[in-house]
């Protein structure tokens, strides 16, 4: 007899204004889509835009660096869409604290306002999705497309800028941690990935930057479709990391 087959959802840590709310209604045209905040309000508005377009959405506010609070979250989850559940895409969008300051008049709190969101947060995050992804190994007789991790990262990811040494720590320390989970996961079938955002995404927070200049800035939707593109991508051909950065960027 032919086992049932788990219900796909898509996890989208991160689902605020931008970015993490671009990702989270291009995954709900496929999943319903479960997404964590750490409020409440900015969970609300996109949840109602998810479910008044025709897709179905659970909102979750979740401090992601406590691992207790990663833990009940996940089994609110099971509670609300049942327990026979399969993350078929987990995507991680929380940024951490950005702060410009010379080192040595850094502290405690620019150092852990970085490293505990990025770093700590996508660690509770992916031991919590992982052990809904690799069951299976995305059996391609099961599943449509193979279970995805995907990290967004940024350019701090690759060299700490000047005053920047907190920001760039936790960056480095994600993409570190991406690389290592894509060796240790993707022979049992996870696609992990890490998106590095080399530019300014052109969200509400943004506006008035580089306006004089067209498409100088990173279209939400088209990080979306990104994602997607790496979730959709076979086990024959996955591909670890992307940038993403608009036509005038210097890199």
């Amino acid at each position: 007899m032919t086992s049932s087959i788990p219900k796909s959802i898509a996890i989208i840590a991160g689902a605020g204004p931008g970015t993490g709310s671009a990702i989270a209604r291009r995954f709900a045209q496929a999943y319903p889509v479960v997404l964590l905040a750490r409020s409440r309000g900015s969970l609300d508005p996109l949840l109602r835009d998810i479910t008044q377009n025709g897709g179905s959405a659970v909102g979750i506010p979740t401090d992601v660096t406590n691992p207790t609070s990663m833990d009940s979250t996940m089994d609110e989850i099971k509670a609300q869409l049942g327990s026979d559940l399969r993350v078929a895409a987990a995507i991680y969008n929380v940024a951490g604290k950005f702060s410009r300051k010379p080192f040595l008049e850094q502290g405690m709190e620019e150092f852990l306002g970085s490293l505990e969101p990025s770093v700590k947060g996508a660690f509770n995050f992916a031991h919590a999705t992982l052990p809904l992804m690799v069951n299976d190994g995305g059996h391609p007789q099961k599943y449509k497309y193979p279970p995805t991790l995907i990290f967004t990262g940024a350019t701090a990811a690759l060299k700490g800028g000047s005053g920047l040494s907190a920001f760039a720590m936790s960056k480095f320390g994600i993409r570190a941690m991406s690389q290592s989970l894509a060796r240790e996961f993707g022979p049992k079938g996870v696609h992990v990935s890490h998106a590095i955002i080399d530019g300014i995404i052109n969200t509400e927070k943004t506006k008035g930057y580089g306006e004089d200049v067209p498409d100088s800035k990173i279209d939400p939707n088209w990080i979306a479709e990104s994602y997607w593109f790496l979730h959709t991508q076979p086990r024959t051909s996955f591909t670890h990391e992307l940038d993403l950065r608009p036509y005038v960027e210097t890199w």
